[in-house]
């Protein structure tokens, strides 16, 4: 495994946020002027076929005169989810008995519904009914 440089001088606090496949790394860093910046990056890993692994990063770099509107816009957009659908998971992978919504209207419903029947006449009218005594 590679090792991972750092340039002490650089590096200044760091935490770290795991989240099952997820790895969350938020470090405070300095600029070459002295200032500070935060890196946030997320750190996915992934399976190989052969059972061998790699990870998929991502990092953004957020600046001092951007934390204002980010922090402002970060919290309005987790109040909408929360206040939207709750703390609750809703995943494939965290309900075994979850159900994807199809539908988004009466009109979808109605339109499945009609293919659904079309679809079995369909079949009945291209099904040929065997006895078995014929063969």
């Amino acid at each position: 495994m590679g090792e991972r440089k750092y340039n002490d001088a650089e590096d200044i606090f760091s935490k770290i946020l795991r989240a099952g496949r997820r790895t969350y790394f938020f470090d405070v860093r300095s600029t070459k002027a002295g200032d500070y910046y935060l890196t946030i990056s997320e750190s996915k890993k992934f399976t190989n076929e052969d059972g061998t692994f790699y990870f998929k990063k991502h990092k953004i770099y957020l600046y001092k005169e951007d934390f204002e509107g980010f922090s402002n816009l970060l919290e309005e957009m987790t109040k909408y989810i929360i206040d939207e659908k709750g703390l609750e998971v809703i995943s494939e992978i965290h309900q075994k008995d979850f159900k994807r919504e199809e539908f988004t209207s009466e009109t979808d419903k109605s339109d499945k519904s009609n293919s659904n029947e079309k679809d079995e006449k369909d079949e009945k009218e291209n099904f040929t009914d065997v006895d078995f005594d014929d063969i």
